[in-house]
């Protein structure tokens, strides 16, 4: 069974940097499709970046040049790098995976296993 379970989360003043991981655990190979997603308090869940093996990252207009997606297929992990910190960035940060397919689409239906999130909190 796989199982996501991120880390690296914290309180940070604005303009800090935080890196979240994503422990991929229960898949040898690891999923292909992976993204970030994050859920402003009182707000939906929305897509940070997604990154498919092999190709380049996508990542939301709104963080792009701040945020940096990457992976480490051989530790089966997940990383996002985050600078430049603002306050509305804080929220509860997940990973997800979608596994047994090789296309990576940025919208939350596409994603059937997720983490259980970690807070990232940032104060001006």
């Amino acid at each position: 069974q796989v199982q996501l379970k991120e880390s690296g989360g914290g309180s940070v003043q604005a303009g800090g940097s935080l890196r979240l991981s994503c422990a991929v655990t229960g898949f040898t190979y690891g999923p292909d499709c992976m993204g970030w997603f994050r859920q402003a308090p009182g707000k939906e869940r929305e897509a940070v970046a997604i990154i498919n093996r092999d190709e380049p990252t996508t990542y939301a207009p709104s963080v792009k040049g701040r945020f940096t997606a990457s992976r480490d297929n051989t530790k089966n992990t997940l990383y996002l790098q985050i600078n430049s910190l603002k306050p509305e960035d804080t929220g509860t940060y997940y990973c997800a995976a979608r596994t047994l397919s090789r296309v990576c689409i940025m919208r939350l239906s596409w994603f059937s296993i997720w983490g259980q999130g970690t807070q990232v909190t940032v104060s001006s």
